[in-house]
């Protein structure tokens, strides 16, 4: 009998040993999967927002449109386009917390990842303007979009409304001050001979790209959090962000290497200004987002602020209108705690 159950014993631990190689064996397959889906929603994503700028920037050629105007509408809404589509997905798919943190992170990485690694590489020049407009209207729409989610737990479809009305306003300044300034816009004036037949095309590619590069990125992205055992708002603003913010970093690295002026910052305030006001802002007037992650508004967005707020202080510090290279460090340091706490808190 006792040789029975020293052999049952046995039987039961191998077949426990079995069963937990078999679930981590999977769980893997899981996660590389949804790595994997992640990874084509976001090229997807790209190559679709790149047939989309160029098919937008075409037609408005046909349109008899002025530079001026498509450099700072146009291709401003198209490059939105993935960001949009993303937001839209998730939150007519029940995952409000990746329609939010999508753009919160993204906002987090333009500044923290993006600006920081890019000053590393060539320090960055800051022109007057950015304390003028651009960096108060950034950070009107962060404070407003703070207190429209703290009222009620939630992005009504008239306070979207209201985001997407300042962002068409804030447009219609840019475009005056830019015409006083005698701002010259570069578009690409090859587009302006681009037949019919290759605007249709580009636009049908452009949207089927990132019709899938959403569905597959927001499918990924909720499978990873399950995996991972953490919330759809960690991956939003950690996986997501970055992955949407590589192509930006990436030609902007090349830029500063080649010594070329390699980011306005200016640009990068004007995406955070459009990802709150287009990106949430139109989100939330197809359907109303609810806050469902307690983190989103205890944390992230805060983040979010301090990532704002703090390019006051960096640009006043020593080497005026500029951001150094230690300066590009401490930002790229203040990212890496953020990413490090938003997974610490799950655990």
């Amino acid at each position: 009998m006792d040789w029975f159950q020293y052999k049952n014993g046995n039987a039961n631990c191998a077949i426990f040993a079995v069963l937990t190689g078999v679930t981590y064996s999977l769980s893997l397959k899981f996660k590389s999967m949804s790595l994997v889906w992640i990874i084509l929603g976001l090229i997807l994503l790209v190559v679709g927002g790149e047939f989309l700028v160029r098919s937008s920037v075409a037609l408005s050629f046909k349109l008899d449109i002025s530079k001026m105007v498509i450099g700072m509408t146009v291709v401003s809404f198209a490059t939105s386009a993935p960001e949009l589509l993303v937001s839209l997905n998730a939150a007519l798919t029940g995952s409000p917390a990746i329609a939010i943190n999508n753009v919160i992170g993204s906002n987090i990485a333009n500044i923290g990842l993006v600006l920081g690694i890019t000053a590393i590489v060539g320090s960055i020049a800051v022109g007057k303007s950015f304390y003028r407009l651009n960096w108060p209207v950034m950070m009107f729409f962060s404070v407003v979009l703070y207190i429209f989610l703290a009222n009620d737990n939630r992005l009504s479809r008239v306070e979207g409304a209201l985001l997407f009305a300042a962002l068409i306003l804030f447009i219609v300044v840019l475009i005056k001050s830019a015409r006083q300034d005698k701002i010259p816009e570069e578009v690409d004036e090859s587009l302006a001979i681009v037949s019919n037949f290759k605007i249709i095309l580009w636009l049908l590619i452009g949207a089927l790209a990132l019709y899938f590069g959403s569905e597959w990125l927001v499918e990924g992205a909720k499978d990873l959090a399950t995996t991972l055992g953490v919330s759809d708002a960690v991956i939003a603003a950690t996986v997501i962000a970055i992955g949407t913010s590589v192509p930006e970093l990436a030609a902007s690295v090349i830029a500063a290497v080649k010594k070329e002026k390699a980011l306005s910052l200016g640009n990068l305030i004007g995406s955070n200004i459009f990802n709150i006001g287009s990106v949430l802002g139109l989100t939330s007037i197809v359907k109303a987002i609810p806050v469902t992650d307690a983190a989103i508004l205890d944390r992230d967005i805060f983040w979010m602020l301090a990532f704002a707020a703090v390019l006051i202080p960096l640009i006043i510090l020593p080497k005026q209108l500029q951001i150094s290279r230690y300066k590009g460090l401490l930002l790229v340091v203040a990212y890496g705690s953020f990413i490090f706490l938003a997974f610490k808190s799950q655990l």
